[in-house]
């Protein structure tokens, strides 16, 4: 809606639209799977948003895309390897998100460097230094509950520790009071033997 006018962008004008840029647009959620039908499309910019999810598989079907740049969103999953059809891509990016496993070397993504994937802890492969060929394996992503029970262990030992520490300064500041005050000392005593005789 422009100016309050309302415009429908539906039929052959789809066919003359040769980009799309909605970056930093605050958008959430996940990429919509019908962008891939776009397949006229020359450009793509979704970056700086906060989109999450994964790259829609339907992507390999933007058979004309020549920019398609998704970084600085939450996006996880893999890269679809599906992507190596596009060989019009010349510029690409994922950079700063939370995709993993091995980046495709086919196609096009052979060309891109490593600016175009940094950001991205648990991916690997070229242009990365991060290496998962070695292994065979893809990274694995540390669970919550991993992350909890670290977390968690640190934080009790924490509390024991201070616990002692608290309990035993306390004994000792009493012991210290009532060795130094002998009027405190007959009070506290007191104290002590009308509880008792009350309990």
């Amino acid at each position: 809606m422009t100016k309050r006018n309302s415009y429908i962008y539906k039929g052959d004008i789809l066919n003359y639209m040769s980009g799309i840029d909605l970056s930093s647009n605050e958008l959430h959620g996940e990429i919509p799977d019908g962008l891939g039908n776009l397949s006229e499309i020359h450009s793509l910019n979704l970056s700086h948003n906060y989109l999450i999810g994964t790259i829609p598989e339907t992507f390999s079907n933007l058979r004309q895309i020549e920019s398609l740049d998704l970084s600085y969103n939450n996006l996880g999953g893999k890269i679809p390897t599906g992507l190596i059809k596009l060989n019009t891509l010349e510029v690409f990016s994922v950079a700063h998100n939370n995709l993993t496993g091995m980046i495709p070397e086919k196609g096009q993504f052979g060309t891109f460097d490593e600016g175009s994937y940094q950001g991205n802890p648990y991916l690997c492969g070229r242009p990365l230094p991060n290496d998962c060929t070695r292994t065979g394996s893809t990274p694995v992503l540390p669970s919550a509950d991993d992350e909890s029970e670290e977390s968690s262990f640190m934080d009790m030992e924490f509390f024991y520790i201070s616990f002692v520490i608290a309990y035993l300064c306390v004994v000792l500041f009493i012991a210290i009071v009532l060795s130094i005050n002998p009027h405190w000392r007959k009070a506290w005593f007191h104290f002590i033997e009308v509880y008792t005789y009350h309990f």
